[in-house]
């Protein structure tokens, strides 16, 4: 190990206190009132009125400087790129929001072109996520189940499901519930209230859609096998449809269960081949999957044959606008809440990743009003909750795509598909577009690699974890995400009501101070107790302050003050019986003097007890009225048995809190504030304590 080099320094200047400090900085005490903030937030000019109209249409801000020559290869590209992977997610995604395929591709389309316009993420692919889509499709079987569209038929004396009508009804259903999730981002953004995605800490985001991804895989069995389970709901659904699945294994369709696995296996050898053969010489993915399986299914007529479910009728065009039934935002309200802000988080996390690598900014509340235009004005063309998707953004990225027209060229995609060949795929097997989904769900099913991760660098966020999951998967996405902000919540409560507590000491030839327990070298300053709590002072944990004060610093102060308290009793009890007895004054007096003498025994205070306390605050970074009265309490009360307590590091806005909250009087002023601990130490230093406590406290004892 190489020796360190040591560099003699000084600093000449005087010991400071806080009120020493604004003296010499000149504080100001004059600060703007809220109504002249509000007044000033609300005066407009003409740059600011730009700035505010660009801020809020990004798109004309960038798009009149676009260059050509530099990204238009690259857009056109990745647009193409992502606009064929928009065709098989979108119809995919569409099964797990429990709607017709066709309305994926509306999703792919009317919501990309609003981003667009008012996203400032250049890399990220808007459209259909299959965590929001399972979502919806738990809302839309939930208020739409097959069991409200039962029809009897005459012919074969049964019961049949009247798919027409229902899937009308969950088509309204999801677009009540998209609108209302848009409704909510708009709301949100506009009140700049883009920190919400703060309490979304990566392993909880993590965790959730790890569990989500298990709601798809289990709700795609159905296509995988050919079965009909019935659909469970609440709490402990996903259970109950596993165990709905197996019992319902042996009546499998043959033909669609191979179907599956070809598709499922199929993509691996075809991805390499046409990596090795075909990557140099396409500029462009081809979904050679979906197109064999659509011709194949057609040729062998497996929907007539063997009774494999196919996509159905796609109708070509667009649909016309229609507002969505309000008459049901009543029953949708949590899980619009619920979506907007899952489908937030998502869009944000992966947008500042990407803006981070190419160095430019993403703002977090106007992606807010981007994301809630989108799904409002999609669910206004029946299309349902949209997000960012991770593969179609590493598409995007990587087939050079480098602005937001990338984007947009990806909607006139689907534009084309949905308009003229979008009917070429109505005999394309429910069990491929099943296994499309299982594969790309593979990046999620990696996530479980993070348990391991995050055990060796923070059992914390490990929990976070895996609680997470859990409560995804027992209490389905909905409440499993609001159950899980709760736990992360409490984590942070827990960690703030039961902080690590130490005494600190000095390193030798310093003016650093360390725990004594953490280090051998360190050593604590003679007569001087230092004291630091590793989080904030506040309500919850004032009293456990206070507590484990005492217990560090080794002083009992209830028994102390106890004991003094009973002394001075004794002495008032003496004093009004030598009143009372005025001619046996002198005998009295001999009496009383041997008795306060044996009380006493020592006019010095105990040396073993430390002559000041400083309270290190610098990890303080507010105070609560609470936390104010723990302190007085606890400078009144060392203060009563000669130790003086000084308060260092406290940052402006807990002077500010110690001051509005009444800690400072006549006797105690911003004096016993110290910027460093040091200072505080050096102040201690130059004081003669115990004199002035023995002039100020005759007479008692520990």
């Amino acid at each position: 190990m190489a020796e360190r080099r040591r560099m003699d320094y000084s600093v000449h200047r005087e010991i400071l206190d806080e009120g020493a400090v604004d003296e010499m900085a000149k504080r100001s005490d004059s600060k703007p009132s809220q109504c002249e903030k509000f007044k000033k937030s609300m005066r407009c000019s003409g740059p600011r009125l730009k700035s505010c109209l660009l801020g809020s249409v990004p798109v004309a801000s960038w798009l009149p400087r676009y260059s050509i020559r530099e990204n238009a290869l690259g857009d056109l590209i990745s647009g193409i790129s992502v606009g064929i992977m928009h065709l098989p997610q979108g119809m995919a995604y569409a099964l797990l929001a429990s709607v017709p395929p066709v309305f994926g591709l509306y999703s792919s389309f009317y919501p990309v072109l609003i981003y667009f316009i008012f996203g400032t993420s250049k890399h990220i692919s808007i459209g259909t996520f299959a965590v929001l889509s399972v979502m919806i499709g738990g809302v839309t079987e939930r208020l739409a189940p097959d069991s409200n569209f039962m029809t009897w038929d005459n012919v074969t004396n049964s019961s049949i499901i009247d798919i027409i009508s229902r899937d009308a009804e969950r088509v309204r259903v999801a677009a009540a519930v998209t609108f209302l999730s848009g409704l909510f981002q708009i709301l949100l953004g506009l009140v700049q209230f883009g920190f919400v995605v703060t309490y979304l800490s990566e392993p909880l985001v993590r965790g959730y859609t790890t569990g989500a991804a298990i709601h798809v895989i289990v709700s795609q069995l159905k296509y995988t096998f050919g079965i009909s389970p019935v659909k469970y709901s609440g709490p402990l659904s996903l259970i109950y449809t596993v165990l709905e699945i197996c019992s319902l294994i042996p009546q499998t369709n043959i033909g669609t269960l191979v179907v599956s696995i070809v598709a499922i296996i199929g993509p691996h050898p075809q991805r390499r081949s046409s990596n090795s053969y075909l990557g140099k010489k396409l500029p462009v993915p081809i979904p050679c999957g979906i197109v064999i399986a659509t011709i194949i299914s057609w040729q062998v007529n497996l929907a007539d044959r063997y009774k494999v479910d196919v996509v159905g009728l796609i109708p070509s065009g667009l649909q016309p606008p229609v507002l969505p039934t309000a008459s049901l935002f009543g029953q949708v309200i949590g899980d619009a809440f619920a979506l907007s802000v899952v489908g937030y988080g998502i869009a944000i996390s992966l947008g500042r990743i990407f803006a981070l690598k190419y160095g430019y900014k993403v703002d977090s509340n106007q992606e807010l009003i981007a994301l809630g235009l989108s799904n409002a004005v999609g669910g206004i063309f029946q299309c349902f909750a949209i997000s960012c998707s991770m593969s179609r953004s590493m598409v995007q990225e990587s087939t050079g795509g480098k602005t937001q027209v990338a984007g947009a060229l990806s909607a006139i995609v689907i534009l084309f598909i949905t308009l003229w060949i979008g009917a070429l795929f109505e005999d394309l097997p429910k069990a491929v577009l099943a296994a499309i989904i299982f594969v790309n769900l593979h990046g999620m099913m990696k996530q479980f690699m993070d348990v391991p991760a995050l055990w060796r660098s923070n059992k914390v966020d490990m929990a976070i974890w895996v609680v997470t999951f859990i409560l995804t998967l027992l209490l389905n996405p909905d409440l499993g995400l609001a159950a899980a902000i709760g736990f992360s919540m409490l984590t942070v409560i827990f960690r703030t009501q039961l902080p690590q507590y130490s005494i600190l000491g000095q390193v030798p030839d310093t003016d650093i101070y360390r725990p004594l327990e953490d280090y051998d070298q360190v050593k604590q300053v003679p007569g001087i107790l230092i004291f630091r709590s590793s989080a904030t002072l506040y309500f919850a944990n004032a009293e456990m302050y206070q507590e484990a004060l005492g217990e560090k610093s080794g002083i009992d102060i209830t028994n102390i003050l106890s004991a003094k308290k009973k002394l001075e009793v004794k002495r008032t009890r003496h004093e009004k019986k030598n009143a009372k007895k005025a001619a046996k004054r002198k005998a009295v007096d001999m009496v009383e003097q041997k008795e306060i003498a044996i009380i006493e025994m020592d006019a010095e205070p105990d040396p073993s007890l430390p002559r000041a306390i400083i309270l290190d605050l610098s990890p303080v970074n507010f105070l609560d009225t609470v936390g104010v009265k723990a302190l007085r309490s606890i400078q009144r009360d060392y203060g009563d048995i000669c130790i003086e307590v000084l308060l260092a590091g406290c940052l402006t806005g807990v002077v500010d809190n110690l001051q509005t909250g009444g800690f400072f009087n006549d006797k105690v002023t911003k004096s016993c504030l110290f910027s460093t601990v040091h200072d505080a130490v050096l102040h201690c230093k130059s004081l003669v304590l115990v004199s002035r406590c023995i002039a100020s406290h005759q007479g008692y004892f520990y």
